[in-house]
């Protein structure tokens, strides 16, 4: 089975360019770097300090693979880019709306 999946993702990474070990290094690689800068935008919102650095890094860590595959891919069928978009305006919203719940949770403790 892992064998079929290796082989299948090979394929399609050279019908289209992707190197997709890269892909997925970069996809796992950035998740705990997310996280982190959720933890630092949240950390700031709540002490009142600037949050644009750890916006910034979580979009980008968000976005990495995605920007990899643009950058070296060819020949993405439109469908793909529609679908990443999707993705992404979905991931934003969910995020979004986590921070706030988080920055509220904190504020509804402390009473501030």
């Amino acid at each position: 089975m892992i064998e079929a999946i290796s082989t299948w993702a090979n394929e399609l990474g050279a019908q289209y360019g992707v190197n997709p070990w890269i892909f997925a290094s970069i996809y796992v690689g950035a998740i705990p770097l997310f996280l982190a800068s959720i933890a630092w935008l949240v950390r700031n919102a709540r002490a009142g300090k600037p949050t644009l650095l750890p916006v910034m890094c979580a979009g980008t860590c968000f976005v990495s693979a995605y920007v990899y595959l643009a950058i070296v891919g060819k020949d993405i069928p439109l469908w793909v880019w529609f679908f990443l978009g999707a993705l992404i305006l979905y991931g934003i919203w969910s995020t979004v709306r986590d921070v706030r719940r988080k920055i509220a949770a904190q504020d509804l403790s402390t009473g501030e």
